[in-house]
């Protein structure tokens, strides 16, 4: 079968078609014939070996899956990895039927984004009706459904960051109440000033280094800051234990990976983010829809901010 495999360690660059022997399922396990593969942020650190999980070559990158099953069903799974081929296995109990109500680049973009956004908000932060949220990055596949999700779930104010003008602008047609640039410099000021001048309850933070450190000064007492990312790939300033107790302030990690050992942290997400989806109360934004053979294009616009929502991959193409 048509797969990408990746044999060293590098950019885009390394991400080339291959023809390899199709997987098989062992017990426990469901075979998918692929009609679009997820793409997400984390398969940028994958396929450089920067990622929290090391990856071990050859390897073919990919998590996530939208497919068939030999019984006809249409179904969306967590893969691990071995996502971008025309084949993948998954593991039975991470394998979900998608609602008709909900389109194959809709599952996509729910099934790991989505239950991102979901526990970021209700695991991480505990978001409470009234109070203020900051997203970054809030036209990609996290931030997109963030924004929404804070706004139905009763945040007072939703501010998020974004690369551009076109951006901005459709941060504000989700449902943002504000749109500013990320840009690091002067980024917290921005902030207070979309917030009426007050710092804010709660942080979604993916970018890492000095985005997260003015991302912390704005934070109001009591407030939370979830990280779980690092796209600029920069460390953010150690902070001592006394910078939390005064203004009584959390930072919390958030890594998706960890509900993997109880398969419905993420079934009973993902069956609410459906409903949403479904009844037209949530929006996924589904971006590019790339050709396996342009693995590597896909892989470049992502980091290079070119994109917005969920990006696809064909098999067939």
């Amino acid at each position: 079968m048509r797969a990408i495999q990746i044999t060293e360690f590098g950019g885009p660059e390394v991400l080339k078609v291959s023809d390899v022997p199709e997987p098989a399922a062992g017990d426990g396990q469901v075979l998918i014939t692929v009609d679009r593969a997820g793409i997400n942020y984390a398969d940028t650190h994958q396929v450089e070996n920067s990622y929290l999980s090391k990856t071990v070559l050859p390897a073919i990158p990919g998590g996530e899956v939208v497919g068939r099953t030999g019984d006809g069903r249409r179904v969306v799974a967590l893969v691990g990895s071995g996502g971008y081929a025309e084949k993948a296995v998954a593991h039975a109990p991470y394998v979900w039927d998608v609602p008709d109500g909900v389109s194959d680049g809709q599952a996509l973009a729910l099934v790991l984004q989505g239950t991102t956004a979901w526990h970021l908000l209700k695991t991480s932060t505990h978001l409470q009706p009234g109070e203020s949220v900051l997203v970054h990055a809030g036209a990609g596949g996290v931030g997109s459904l963030a924004v929404q999700l804070a706004k139905l779930w009763g945040a007072g104010r939703v501010i998020a960051t974004a690369s551009s003008d076109e951006k901005r602008k459709q941060v504000l047609d989700l449902g943002a109440d504000a749109a500013i640039d990320g840009t690091p410099d002067g980024l917290k000021d921005r902030v207070l000033e979309a917030n009426g001048g007050k710092p804010v309850d709660i942080v979604l933070e993916m970018v890492g280094g000095p985005t997260f450190d003015e991302s912390f000064a704005a934070l109001a007492r009591f407030g939370r800051l979830v990280t779980f990312g690092a796209a600029s790939r920069q460390a953010a300033a150690p902070i001592d234990a006394s910078r939390l107790m005064k203004g009584s302030k959390t930072i919390a990690g958030f890594w998706l990976a960890d509900c993997f050992r109880e398969p419905a942290l993420l079934g009973d997400p993902l069956a609410e983010l459906f409903d949403l989806t479904a009844s037209g109360k949530l929006r996924p934004i589904v971006g590019g829809d790339y050709p396996l053979s342009d693995a590597a294009t896909a892989h470049e616009d992502l980091r290079a901010r070119r994109t917005v929502g969920k990006l696809l991959l064909d098999p067939t193409r």
